[in-house]
C-alpha cells in the first residue's frame, strides 16, 4: 500500500490540520515507511504460537475469596467526627 500527497492532505483535512505542501510530501515519506514496516511484520510466520499474556511465565499468588465484615469498624470511625451511627455522616451535597 503507498500513500501519496492527495491522501496526506485528506487525513490532515479530517485531522483539522492545517498544512503545507512541503509539509504532506514529508509525511507521505513518513507515513509510507510505517506501511512498509507494518508490511514487514505482516511476513512473520505467527502460525501455531499463542498470544502472550506476559513477558515472564509466572502467576500471581490468589488467595480465597472469603466474605468478611473487617471487624475493624470502631478503628475505621475513629477519626470521623461524626460516627454515633456506626457510619460516616457526610453534609448533604444533593437538594
Amino acid at each position: 500500500m503507498s500513500i501519496d500527497s492527495s491522501v496526506v492532505k485528506k487525513i490532515a483535512h479530517l485531522a483539522r490540520i492545517r498544512i503545507t505542501d512541503e509539509e504532506a510530501s514529508g509525511y507521505e515519506k513518513e507515513l509510507n515507511s510505517i506501511l512498509n514496516w507494518v508490511e514487514q511484520l505482516n511476513e512473520a510466520e505467527t502460525e501455531g504460537v499463542e498470544p502472550l499474556r506476559s513477558v515472564i511465565n509466572a502467576e500471581l499468588p490468589r488467595r480465597k475469596d472469603e466474605v468478611t465484615d473487617g471487624g475493624i469498624q470502631e478503628a475505621v470511625l475513629k477519626n470521623s467526627p461524626t460516627s454515633k451511627y456506626g457510619c460516616f455522616v457526610v453534609p448533604k451535597v444533593v437538594e
